[in-house]
C-alpha cells in the first residue's frame, strides 16, 4: 500500500511539473506567423531585411530610416504577436527623428526556429551585429529599447555589447517574480525561463530610462519600479498611464516628451 501511495505521489509530481513546463512554454512566448501590416501602411519607407544568428537561424527585421537620424533604436518587442503588431509604436518613435530597427525573434513572423530564452538572446546579438556590419552604425549611436519581455532581451544585450543607452518599457524583474504575482501556487524553481533582469541591470552603467504605467494590468507597476530601484546609476523613471498594450496611445504625448528629453539630455537627438 505504501509503495502504491509513493508511486501515485511521484506521478502526481511529474504530471504537475510537465503541466508547469507546458504552460510556461505557451505563456512566455506567444508568437504569430502572419504579419498583419507593414510600415508602408502609414507612409513609412522601410527595408525588409533578413540576417542570420550564430546558430544558423534566419531572422526578419524592418529598418525604418528617419532622415539624418542621429541614433538608431534597436527595438525588441514583447512576447506576443510579431513586428507587424508594433506599427503604432514604430510610427510614434519615428516622430522623434530616430532610425528604428525592429526584429522578430526566432519563431515569430517570418523568422525561422523556435523561441527560447537563450535563443532570443542570440537573436539580439545577431541584430546588433547586423547594425554594425551591414549598416555601419557606431555602437555609441545604438539605443537599446525593450518592450515588456523585450526589456529582458535589451538588458541582456547591454551586459554583452556596447550601447549608447537603454530604454526599458513596461518590463519586469524576472520571470520568477512575475510568476509569483500571477501564479503564486507555482514554485519558481520549476520555471525553466529565468530572464533575471534584476541582477543583470545592477552592472549596466550606461544611461537608462525606465517607463511603466500605473494601470498596467499584465506587468504590475511594482515590478517595473523594483527593476528601476535595482539598476545602477545613471537612471530615470517615467510614470505613465494606460493599459499594458495601450499606454503608447493613452500616454502618447508623455512618452514622446519623456523619451525625447532623455535622448536629448545625452545628445542622442
Amino acid at each position: 500500500m505504501a509503495m502504491k501511495i509513493l508511486i501515485v505521489i511521484v506521478f502526481s509530481i511529474l504530471a504537475f511539473v510537465l503541466f508547469v513546463r507546458y504552460f510556461e512554454s505557451r505563456s512566455v512566448f506567444y508568437p504569430t506567423r502572419e504579419i498583419p501590416v507593414t510600415p508602408s501602411a502609414v507612409g513609412l519607407d522601410f527595408d525588409d531585411v533578413y540576417f542570420k544568428t550564430q546558430d544558423g537561424v534566419t531572422l526578419n527585421g524592418w529598418f525604418v530610416k528617419a532622415g539624418d537620424g542621429r541614433c538608431t533604436l534597436l527595438y525588441f518587442h514583447g512576447n506576443a504577436g510579431n513586428l507587424g503588431h508594433r506599427l503604432e509604436k514604430i510610427a510614434l518613435f519615428h516622430q522623434l527623428g530616430v532610425n528604428i530597427f525592429i526584429i522578430d525573434y526566432r519563431g515569430y513572423g517570418k523568422s525561422t526556429g523556435k523561441p527560447t530564452e537563450q535563443g532570443v538572446y542570440q537573436d539580439a546579438l545577431a541584430a546588433y551585429d547586423y547594425l554594425l556590419a551591414d549598416r555601419g552604425i557606431n555602437p555609441e549611436k545604438i539605443v537599446g529599447y525593450g518592450d515588456s519581455l523585450g526589456g529582458a532581451v535589451a538588458i541582456d544585450l547591454a551586459t554583452k555589447k556596447k550601447l549608447s543607452c537603454l530604454i526599458i518599457d513596461s518590463s519586469f524583474t524576472s520571470v520568477a517574480d512575475l510568476g509569483k504575482m500571477i501564479f503564486p501556487f507555482v514554485p519558481s524553481f520549476l520555471l525553466a525561463t529565468k530572464m533575471d533582469s534584476i541582477n543583470k541591470v545592477k552592472g549596466i552603467s550606461i544611461p537608462k530610462l525606465f517607463i511603466h504605467s500605473v494601470n498596467d494590468e499584465i506587468v504590475p507597476f511594482a515590478l517595473g519600479k523594483k527593476l528601476f530601484d535595482a539598476a545602477a546609476q545613471p537612471k530615470e523613471f517615467l510614470t505613465i498611464t494606460g493599459g499594458h498594450n495601450t499606454n503608447h496611445i493613452d500616454s502618447k504625448d508623455d512618452l514622446l516628451k519623456g523619451i525625447g528629453d532623455f535622448l536629448k539630455k545625452y545628445n542622442y537627438l
